[in-house]
């Protein structure tokens, strides 16, 4: 799905009690461990925390500051992780944090983050029957460019 950034992003409400950082290594474990729950909930999975970490942080795309973690007093409740590309790698959300438009307000985050960047689009992926995902991005302004088979 594609966010065409020439259109306005519309104001970020935050919910109650959210703070936003940027990733830092000391937070792998507890973002590893958000990812598998989201991609349990979601489809797909994610590698074992040590591959995960080492791929993730010698990609060529990383940047630490394009990655955003939402933290309720300590614990991580989302993570939006996004490559130099402008392409959103994972948007994820504790399940007890859904509900509370926290998504949303990573998505448009990231949105804002590229616009500033001075980047065309912003792009990802979603399976098909992630529904859920599909129509919050829907409901941000994303659209479908293309569809790909899903190796099984």
């Amino acid at each position: 799905m594609r966010r065409n950034l020439a259109q306005g992003v519309p104001d970020i409400t935050w919910p109650k009690g959210i703070d936003l950082v940027q990733y830092r290594p000391e937070l792998a474990e507890a973002v590893h461990r958000l990812m598998e729950t989201g991609y349990h909930q979601g489809g797909g999975r994610v590698p074992a925390l040590d591959v995960w970490q080492q791929r993730f942080e010698t990609d060529p795309e990383y940047d630490p500051s394009l990655c955003f973690i939402a933290l309720e007093g300590e614990r991580i409740v989302g993570v939006c992780q996004c490559w130099t590309s402008a392409y959103i790698k994972n948007l994820v959300v504790h399940p007890q944090a859904q509900g509370l438009g926290l998504g949303r307000a990573l998505l448009l985050h990231a949105f804002k983050v590229f616009q500033n960047r001075r980047e065309g689009f912003v792009d990802l992926k979603v399976l098909e029957d992630n529904l859920r995902a599909q129509r919050l991005y829907e409901s941000a302004g994303m659209y479908v460019v293309r569809r790909e088979p899903v190796p099984v």
